[in-house]
């Protein structure tokens, strides 16, 4: 009987310890696995701990998973939650075999360094190498005040928490949040400032026929903090296809921002219909520019060369032109899609950056605009090729969404995301609270831009913008090694700043340093 009597009293605590355990998941706000899954969540972060051990024997090694290696997520965890983001014993990546890997290369005496803190200070901003809509002489050009900023994700593609938590996390680290073609949320207005996306069915500034409607756009932009406008002709995720939000999805508020019925499919058209060819689109970017004051350009894949010898050729008299060039390249991943578009329509992004950007190199258009680069470019090494082939800016989608707590569970397109980012159902979106995700963001952002500082450093130069297609190679193995120049066919000078430009960052980066040593 005492038996009994002890293994009652036994299983009565574990009940009453795992029902502790539950409780305390549910009421938490640092996990959204955990007030989602509880007691099942702690699982997947016991299996994250030990998970080098098992994979020495019957997993995957760190590097072999796709989109994001097992590295590659820790690296932006760790950012993500101030802690130690270094890895000890040496690098594990296969460098002997690996066919395109590249390596930047430092130097011992060149350059003075930026005038920065120990470890680039993570305080310290990175600010674009050129002024957004200045050469135009947009009303409201300006300098964009970090290097990185958010790629568009709209309102039902992503949840409201996860959206809030991106605005308020770029508004602490003072970068910009694209909203995607979904227009304006109330998640997009928490203090960040924006880009706004106009895609092809014009939510936000569409009339009741779905046609572009320029008041309503001029309105809109009026009423949030917007400061520039990317017209998006397609995304790396699905090139040229259009898209589809189910009847499901449009609930009254989804319909407001958009300007759709309520309960009805929303489709997105695979061209735009406000123009026909590259002639009438300069022709809406400078009616654009005119009516907001506003800088506008375009976000596009790249496929068939065609349309970017023609805007070149148009751009080349300095009568119109757009103000900046977004690239994603086709790895890009945000929006669902067919696995023949993800997989194979459109150039992966260094070769379709590097095909675009050697056109206006060509034509000396290069200092005129101010180009983006996307698709995988929130990790350091990736940035800084971009950068060295004459990328102004990059754009992080996923690797934002990894920061506030995405798993890579890949559900983004069953509205079943476990950890509430990628969905609306209010089963999982629940878990995702603000208040810590976007601490989480802001400290991502700094840890990239402070790694990208270091490595120009390193370089022997006071921002990324200063590195060249010569600072890095392309290695085959160790059987060879080729200059990003050389392997993308980049004349002397292309990829690089303009003397006044160069010059101009130089004294910029030189300012900032001194106000951070004068805190």
């Amino acid at each position: 009987m005492g038996r009994i009597s002890t293994g009652g009293k036994v299983a009565g605590l574990a009940a009453a310890a795992l029902g502790g355990v539950v409780v305390r998941d549910l009421t938490q706000r640092q996990h959204a696995l955990l007030r989602n899954f509880p007691i099942i969540g702690h699982f997947r972060y016991w299996v994250e701990t030990v998970g080098p051990e098992l994979r020495q024997y019957i997993v995957t090694s760190n590097d072999e998973e796709r989109p994001f290696s097992r590295d590659q997520r820790r690296w932006i965890y760790a950012s993500a939650k101030g802690e130690n983001n270094y890895f000890g014993f040496g690098t594990d990546n296969d460098v002997e075999g690996l066919a395109g890997y590249p390596i930047i290369k430092h130097r011992t005496f060149a350059g003075p360094g930026a005038t920065t803190a120990r470890h680039g200070s993570e305080g310290v901003a990175v600010p674009s190498a050129k002024v957004l809509g200045g050469p135009r002489g947009r009303r409201h050009a300006f300098r964009p005040a970090s290097v990185v900023n958010i790629s568009g994700m709209s309102f039902g593609a992503l949840s409201e928490p996860a959206l809030r938590s991106l605005n308020q996390g770029a508004a602490l680290v003072d970068c910009l949040q694209n909203t995607g073609e979904g227009s304006i949320a109330p998640a997009h207005r928490h203090g960040g400032e924006l880009i706004f996306q106009i895609g092809t069915a014009y939510f936000g500034c569409r009339d009741e026929h779905g046609r572009f409607d320029l008041d309503r756009l001029v309105d809109l932009v009026a009423s949030a903090p917007v400061k520039a406008i990317e017209i998006k002709l397609s995304q790396g995720a699905k090139p040229g296809l259009g898209g589809m939000l189910p009847a499901a999805k449009v609930d009254r508020t989804i319909a407001e921002i958009r300007g759709i019925p309520v309960g009805v499919d929303c489709a997105s058209p695979s061209r735009h219909t406000a123009f026909d060819d590259v002639d009438s689109m300069l022709d809406l970017v400078e009616e654009i520019a005119d009516a907001t004051g506003l800088p506008v350009g375009i976000k596009s894949a790249v496929g068939n060369m065609d349309f970017w010898d023609e805007l070149v050729e148009l751009m080349q008299p300095r009568t119109r032109g757009v103000d900046f060039v977004n690239i994603d390249g086709g790895e890009g991943g945000t929006g669902a899609a067919p696995m023949v578009f993800a997989d194979s329509v459109a150039y992966p992004f260094r070769v379709a950056f590097s095909e675009v950007h050697k056109r206006f190199a060509a034509a000396g258009l290069t200092d005129d605009v101010t180009f983006i680069g996307a698709g995988k470019l929130g990790l350091p090494e990736n940035a800084l090729v971009a950068f060295a082939l004459g990328a102004d800016m990059v754009n992080v989608g996923r690797e934002a969404m990894l920061s506030i707590g995405c798993i890579q569970a890949q559900k983004c397109h069953t509205d079943h995301c476990p950890v509430g980012v990628a969905t609306q159902n209010p089963r999982y979106t629940r878990g995702l609270d603000p208040t810590s995700k976007t601490q989480r963001l802001a400290s991502y952002v700094l840890a990239l831009r402070r790694d990208l500082l270091k490595v120009s450093e390193a370089v022997g130069v006071v921002h990324p913008g200063l590195l060249t297609p010569d600072d890095i190679d392309i290695l085959d193995g160790q059987r060879s090694a080729v200059p990003l120049r050389e392997l993308y066919g980049y004349q002397p000078g292309w990829g690089e700043l303009g003397p006044g430009l160069r010059d101009e960052l130089v004294e910029v980066m030189a300012r900032l340093g001194e106000d951070q040593k004068g805190r």
